[in-house]
């Protein structure tokens, strides 16, 4: 038998229970439904940990904001996708959002389905006979709103607003959010990468109308920065790459021209899973100098109307 060195159990050291502080108490777990089965009460319900103790503190703080600090929504195109317009649009009438910033994908779902009652093809299928993203309609129309607000020295998703607006017989434009912030008189921008986005490959695109909106949104959304300071909220919905990067640029064009403001803000980032650019680029760089940053992670589907609940929950108890 091999002589290996064990270590000696008996010389351990123990402490009592009650000298180690805790974590978790009675206080903090879940309870089961009761009689009152509202949404009020099971956000009551919840234990008071981790991942909701941060939702708790998301949702409190675009309550606080709501009618005095800026509250940004950058959203990528799956939140549009899944359906959450209308529980967005619900905050923009209740001023708990004040300016919406989307990438490409989002600003197509939502005209689609605004304009055409529909959105989100088979990629898989279509791009097996090069047929994906060639919807006529779509890059025809969109193109041509963009090319229109181009002339008009316009923003991106100013123009695609002003076009679903009048629009002859729109399907659906009560569930669009370009529809609803022109309505609400809340701006709306579009942060374009182009290449990326389907109706860049339509016969109709034109490379500096594109550029030119979506520049010219690029400096609107930083022109509304400097009203996160001390207080604001920024959440970034479902974008990975592009909202995070145009973010952080507008955030120091924001800071050059306001000696380093804003400052002291809530920014989160709420996705299916954890991404590099959107955990530095929204949640920790720009929080460096105060403020507090929040990753939520989890389905756009079940976190998000979690989150949109909460806050108007706490609207309708002022």
């Amino acid at each position: 038998m091999t002589d290996y060195p064990e270590a000696d159990f008996a010389r351990l050291k123990t402490v009592p229970i009650t000298a180690r502080p805790n974590k978790v108490d009675p206080s903090l777990l879940a309870r089961a439904p009761g009689r009152d089965q509202s949404f009020a009460a099971f956000w009551e319900s919840l234990p008071d940990v981790l991942a909701v103790k941060d939702l708790r503190y998301v949702a409190e703080q675009i309550a606080a904001a709501a009618g005095r600090r800026a509250v940004v929504a950058m959203l990528g195109g799956h939140v549009i996708k899944v359906g959450l317009g209308p529980l967005l649009i619900e905050l923009l009438r209740r001023r708990a959002v004040t300016h919406v910033a989307m990438n490409g994908s989002a600003a197509i779902h939502d005209f689609e389905l605004a304009a055409y009652g529909g959105t989100s093809e088979d990629v898989a299928a279509g791009l097996a006979d090069g047929t994906f993203g060639m919807a006529e309609e779509t890059g025809r129309e969109m193109n041509a709103a963009i090319a229109e607000g181009a002339r008009r020295e316009r923003g991106m998703g100013e123009a695609l607003a002003d076009y679903l607006e009048r629009r002859r017989s729109p399907a659906a434009p009560g569930v669009s959010v370009l529809v609803a912030c022109a309505a609400q008189g809340v701006p709306v921008t579009v942060h374009a990468a182009i290449g990326a986005d389907i109706i860049h490959q339509h016969p109709s695109a034109d490379g500096a109308a594109l550029g030119s909106t979506s520049h010219r949104d690029f400096r609107r959304l930083a022109g509304v920065l400097p009203a996160l300071h001390d207080g604001g909220v920024v959440l970034n919905l479902g974008s990975a790459v592009v909202m995070p990067e145009v973010f952080l640029k507008a955030l120091t064009v924001a800071r050059n021209l306001n000696g380093g403001k804003p400052t002291a803000f809530t920014a989160c980032d709420c996705d299916m899973q954890r991404h590099y650019r959107p955990r530095v680029n929204v949640v920790e760089r720009p929080t460096q100098t105060g403020g507090r940053g929040i990753q939520l992670t989890g389905h756009h589907e079940i976190v998000i109307p979690l989150l949109c609940w909460a806050v108007l929950q706490r609207l309708d108890g002022r």
